[in-house]
């Protein structure tokens, strides 16, 4: 009779360490490209600003 507990076990841990791996590498390029930072939320206020009027040509409004 053989014991199947090993490989499903050493399975898990594979699939808990790369999950692990991967938040952390996602987490330490975010912290290279700017994502959390001093200025995280300018894109948030740059969207919010008013956009300047072009030549008078009012874009039309997207049905959704």
């Amino acid at each position: 009779m053989t014991d199947l507990t090993d490989p499903s076990m050493y399975f898990a841990y594979f699939l808990f360490v790369l999950v692990a791996g991967g938040a952390v590498f996602f987490f330490i390029r975010s912290l290279k490209d700017g994502y959390m930072g001093r200025n995280s939320e300018e894109p948030k206020y740059r969207m919010l600003e008013a956009e300047p009027p072009t030549n008078g040509v009012i874009a039309p409004r997207r049905q959704g």
